[in-house]
């Protein structure tokens, strides 16, 4: 075994964590690298991942019609146009009741968003403070606003989905309830609507036109919320433990846009070329995310999303045949996340799970990668993670796997090389005592002497220079094959499997061979006559092993690829060659150096020998590489499982 292999693996495994890191993928243990080159499944949040986490409310409709707004982002800058109904309301009436749902939704809010060095901040839930913008682009609901005082609340909650605040109006010495929430389920609470001035009952012809307004909505990317209210009665108070969402009297809706990120779909392409399939996990309406989620690319248009509502009458069988068709969950529970990881887990995936609140972290904890927001993520999620996200993105998870292939590849790459070339020494060393007599190799001074054909002092300088210098260098290297062409690994599958292995022995044994060929031909007898000493023989099969190993650094960079394919990406793999060579040199030819390593000089010729035996191995893997790629040229299904590098 090398010797030199952990503490090049640990480096190697170090470096490219800081390397992620930079890109804003920290990963906390050196390990998990290996697993997140071999995620074959991503399942991300929307919002903030997929998405900008800008939210934008663009529209707002109400009994009477709708109001379009515009402008986007945080700035409170924008227009209103109404558009009533095609039936004669006014557009006073759909005024009042756009200003109600402004009101409404401003009041049960818990946001706020500031004005910082000409930059619109928010702190607190992107999506209260899109009613928080919209209300300062429609005329006195911020006057009106403040006009109420907030008494009690209670907060939002993924089982109820909605939130309320009682609020007092001391001009109208009147307390209300508003209540702000998920449109399909406030719509539940409800009893009655606002049309203007007045309060109108709610028919089965009103829901009805309600339910399509939220599929209308949805269908086109927005992210519907329900405001509604009614008036407190006398000493009551909005509390967690006590219920006092009914008897509502529904507002109206609002439509919230959160732009994709520009960059996740490409990221979703990307991934899915790399054999990773990506699910979009999200609280919002279905449709909503059955319409993002065919924009970024995660599913083809007519694919369906799955809601909570339908895993929860689903059995752990019957979960596992949903989730191998079913790429978008919507209105989901935090503890659904956690039985759609091991559906896929025990469908025999390597999972990556992406999550930001205190709840997401068992999920978190389950997957193989669990993924916490570095931005919006709790200590929590944090904790039970094994990656952060510095920026929340979601191609910052694709950019990271893809790195995470390429130092896993690169393991491979010193693997094999280290592998090989110890193998090589074990070669020279044995075969050259076993075929002494055959090869000629004896001291012509002492005949009858036994004789290695390399010392310890020398096997030590191959051990500790030419082995360690190259294989930290490749530890290093850029992408040579497409990574993100392949498959992602099998777990299950070791690093040194046959392919490694067959490699392993075949460059091995080859460069063995051409080291005590060229001692050979160097010495009297053997199978090439030579008249030279056994010293200078023992000093160009040295020369020549030292050679071949560098030649066997080039070639192992692709189990594929030629040595010459992309042959100077890599400056410090040059760089190490040629410090090796460099201190070949000084070993062969200063003589302090002949003194500790046993060597003799070697003519510019003798020099050009040792290098032209040491390219065999390199051409010969040459011929192999070139056979292997036809024989995937023939065989194109042999490409998805490539030979592993």
């Amino acid at each position: 075994m090398p010797e030199g292999l952990p503490a090049i693996l640990s480096v190697v495994l170090a470096i490219g964590v800081r390397a992620m890191a930079r890109r804003n993928a920290v990963m906390k243990h050196l390990h998990s690298v290996e697993t997140l080159g071999s995620a074959s499944v991503i399942c991300s949040d929307k919002t903030g991942t997929l998405t900008r986490n800008e939210m934008t409310l663009r529209t707002i409709v109400t009994a009477s019609g709708r109001v379009e707004l515009s402008g986007t982002g945080y700035a409170p800058i924008g227009e209103a146009v109404l558009v009533p109904d095609a039936d004669g309301d006014d557009d006073e009436a759909l005024l009042v009741e756009a200003r109600l749902v402004l009101i409404g939704g401003s009041i049960a809010n818990n946001a706020t968003v500031i004005e910082q060095d000409g930059q619109w901040v928010v702190h607190g839930d992107p999506t209260e403070a899109a009613f928080l913008v919209a209300s300062s682009k429609l005329g006195e609901v911020p006057e009106r606003i403040g006009h109420y005082e907030r008494r009690a609340e209670a907060p939002f909650t993924s089982e109820r989905k909605m939130m309320s605040v009682l609020a007092h109006h001391d001009d109208r010495a009147e307390s209300r309830i508003y209540t702000k929430g998920a449109a399909d389920v406030l719509l539940g609470r409800c009893v009655a609507q606002r049309h203007g001035d007045e309060i109108v009952p709610l028919d089965d012809v009103a829901r009805a036109r309600i339910t399509q307004a939220v599929e209308e909505l949805s269908a086109e990317g927005y992210r519907t919320l329900g405001v509604a209210y009614r008036v407190a009665d006398e000493g009551e108070a909005a509390s967690p433990d006590q219920d006092v969402e009914h008897h509502l009297v529904l507002a109206g809706l609002v439509g919230i846009i959160d732009p994709p990120r520009e960059e996740a779909r490409a990221a979703v392409a990307a991934a899915r070329r790399a054999g990773v399939r990506t699910i979009m996990i999200t609280g919002d309406h279905p449709a909503t995310a059955q319409r993002i989620a065919t924009d970024l690319g995660i599913i083809t248009e007519g694919a369906r999303a799955a809601a909570g509502v339908e895993l929860e009458r689903l059995d752990d069988e019957a979960l596992v045949d949903l989730v191998r068709e079913v790429s978008v969950y919507a209105r989901v529970a935090p503890h659904h996340k956690l039985r759609i990881v091991d559906a896929l887990q025990r469908d025999g995936h390597v999972v990556a799970m992406t999550g930001d609140g205190v709840n997401d972290a068992p999920a978190l904890k389950s997957a193989d990668i669990g993924i916490a927001m570095g931005i919006t993520g709790t200590e929590v999620t944090k904790e039970a993670s094994r990656m952060i996200l510095g920026d929340d993105n979601f191609a910052t998870i694709v950019a990271a796997i893809h790195r995470g292939r390429i130092i896993f590849d690169n393991i491979g790459k010193f693997l094999r090389y280290m592998m090989s070339s110890n193998l090589g020494e074990v070669v020279t060393v044995f075969f050259g005592i076993v075929l002494a007599g055959v090869l000629g190799l004896r001291d012509t001074a002492n005949p009858d002497a036994l004789v290695v054909p390399l010392l310890a002092t020398q096997i030590l300088w191959i051990n500790m220079v030419t082995d360690s210098v190259p294989a930290l260098a490749m530890g290093v290297d850029p992408e040579i094959d497409d990574v993100m062409a392949r498959p992602p690994r099998r777990p299950d599958r070791p690093i040194l499997d046959r392919p490694m292995w067959a490699r392993i022995l075949f460059t091995g044994f080859l460069m063995g061979a051409v080291t005590l060929l060229t001692m050979d031909l160097f010495l009297p007898g053997g199978l090439i006559e030579g008249s030279e000493s056994f010293d200078m023989a023992r000093t160009a099969g040295f020369t020549t092993l030292v050679l071949a190993q560098l030649l066997n650094a080039l070639s192992s960079r692709s189990a594929a690829q030629s040595s010459f394919h992309r042959m100077f990406r890599n400056p410090w793999l040059w760089a190490a060659i040629g410090l090796v060579v460099a201190l070949q040199v000084l070993v062969v030819h200063v003589p302090v150096m002949q003194q500790a390593f046993t060597t003799v000089p070697l003519t510019g010729m003798q020099w050009l020998v040792c290098l032209a035996m040491a390219s065999v191995v390199l051409w010969a893997q040459e011929v192999v590489k070139l056979a292997q790629r036809g024989w995937v040229r023939r065989r194109p299904e042999a490409a998805a499982d490539p030979v592993r590098p």
